[in-house]
């Protein structure tokens, strides 16, 4: 039995959009087991548990006979099924996951139900980025934390001098995909050197975030490394 929000596998308590695609998947090696038939649904159970504490069975069709959760059948290559259901978590704050399945014999996926807890913030909001690692001598990358629904539509770091003379400047392009989620870091890595691709000289240097969304500026989220920052301002080592 495998799990996934958006593709990825997220750690307990890790902070998700408020519409994540939830994928599970269910492998039988028996190849005269798989479930390839709409009955299988009959041996899943998946519950959500909301922040008020109340759980609910989430149902593959609603009482008006609209699909809740997408069922994809195993094939003889595969003998693999998938669940899909896209959650719409309106109130913010902690969940919980739990899925059990069994196979046509009655044999539990587990001797427990699979769990994840997991947190939902619906407000579109971005941490102060630092770099890791720091002090740096050949790279650095960029680590964050976003919430709500959906990524900045801009977003640009801007590396300065101690007088302010910006030396490189970061677009999202270059970042790559962004993700919603505490402590993610960027694919890109940044060098150390500066808009033309000269090395920069070791030392110390400046940087900040712009982040919009729809022409609007993004909300600063406050954390635990927010004293690390002046003005909005960082600090990052260059020591070759």
């Amino acid at each position: 039995l495998d799990v996934t929000f958006d593709g990825r596998h997220i750690l307990n308590q890790d902070l998700v959009r408020p519409n994540p695609e939830i994928e599970i998947s269910l492998r039988d090696e028996n190849e005269f087991a798989v479930m390839n038939a709409i009955s299988d649904t009959a041996f899943f159970q998946v519950y959500i548990t909301n922040p008020l504490g109340i759980q609910t069975r989430i149902p593959f069709m609603d009482k008006n006979g609209n699909q809740i959760i997408q069922f994809i059948p195993a094939t003889e290559q595969t003998k693999k099924c998938k669940l899909r259901y896209t959650g719409n978590f309106l109130l913010d704050g902690k969940y919980a996951l739990s899925v059990q399945a069994s196979d046509r014999n009655g044999n539990l996926s587990g001797d427990y139900a699979y769990m994840i807890n997991f947190e939902v913030i619906n407000e579109s909001s971005i941490s102060y980025l630092t770099n890791y690692p720091n002090p740096f001598s050949s790279s650095t990358r960029f680590v964050y934390t976003l919430t709500g629904n959906s990524v900045p539509d801009n977003l640009q770091i801007q590396i300065m001098t101690i007088s302010g003379k910006v030396v490189r400047e970061i677009s999202e392009d270059e970042l790559g995909p962004l993700q919603i989620g505490r402590n993610q870091i960027t694919n890109f890595a940044w060098d150390g050197k500066d808009q033309f691709g000269d090395p920069l000289a070791n030392g110390i240097y400046l940087y900040r975030v712009i982040a919009r969304s729809k022409g609007q500026e993004v909300k600063h989220r406050s954390s635990e490394i927010d004293y690390h920052f002046k003005k909005e301002f960082g600090k990052m080592y260059l020591m070759r």
